[in-house]
């Protein structure tokens, strides 16, 4: 018996260990339901305005007092949209780049670079709401475009000059899609929520720093490495399996060697081994 489509869909999209498929569909769903809140209350069926209501309280509002009547908004309001544009653009975005990223780095210091940016992003958001210039009645934010600032700053650091071939304008190399994408997004904010617009480069900053370390050896992605592997005595006699240690994966410093020429000279210029070596790093669950 053939499998189901959408049973073979799912299965295919959600065995990764990846968090984007994840997260992309929080934010499908609660931007479907937050219009059939609105459908209903265009439609008068109730009484209360329940898409107003939900998004207020699943947006990051920039003053404190606000916040501490609806704390969890901290967590709430990357999944939160309201223009059927801007979801799909973040959607596609997400899945672009934070694949692209996994081609080069491992899982957790993808989770560190996106969750860490729209944490620290939401956390410098809400500090900007006590200076008084920032300070306006009514300002909040929502969307996950910290996060994605801070995946792409990384990329723009890690691989500049890696050639995407783009629809009407052929191979565009990533510096300058990164470059023009972050200033549209800066000028977008400054005027209508400047604490957004300057949370938004700092994070983009913050992105660049944490590639910046990781091309030195300090890879800040460990700090959520809670495993600890301990090493148990094998009896006996045994032979070594010359397969399994072609398998191994590369150490820090063979992968630090590898970003560094890509850094310089792009992917292009890796040898099928660094390519095998960097996939395998990319793939290991530490």
């Amino acid at each position: 018996m053939r499998e189901n489509v959408v049973t073979s869909f799912i299965r295919d999209t959600y065995k990764t260990t990846s968090i984007i498929p994840y997260i992309i569909t929080a934010q499908v769903v609660l931007f479907v339901l937050l219009h059939i809140l609105e459908l209903l209350t265009f439609a008068e069926t109730t009484s209360v305005d329940l898409f107003s209501l939900l998004l207020s309280k699943s947006t990051l509002p920039l003053r404190a007092e606000d916040f501490i009547s609806q704390p969890w908004s901290f967590i709430t309001h990357p999944f939160i949209y309201q223009s059927l544009w801007n979801l799909l653009f973040d959607c596609l975005w997400l899945y672009w780049i934070g694949n692209m990223f996994l081609t080069y780095l491992n899982t957790r210091q993808f989770n560190t670079v996106f969750i860490g940016g729209l944490a620290a992003g939401a956390l410098l958001y809400l500090s900007l709401g006590f200076i008084p210039n920032f300070h306006a009645q009514g300002l909040s934010w929502h969307t996950s475009a910290f996060g994605l600032a801070a995946l792409i700053s990384a990329l723009l650091l890690l691989v500049p000059n890696a050639e995407l071939r783009l629809f009407l304008l052929g191979n565009v190399k990533f510096k300058w899609i990164a470059i023009v994408y972050l200033g549209i997004q800066f000028a977008l904010h400054i005027n209508s929520n400047p604490a957004a617009a300057i949370t938004y480069i700092v994070i983009a900053a913050g992105g660049m720093l944490f590639m910046h370390q990781l091309q030195n050896g300090k890879d800040w992605s460990k700090v959520l490495d809670r495993k600890r592997r301990k090493l148990k005595p094998i009896k006996g006699n045994y032979t070594i399996n010359q397969k399994n240690v072609e398998q191994e994966y590369p150490d820090q410093h063979q992968i630090d060697q590898i970003l560094d020429k890509i850094s310089l000279n792009g992917y292009e210029s890796l040898t099928s081994r660094e390519k095998e070596l960097l996939f395998r790093a990319s793939k290991k669950q530490d």
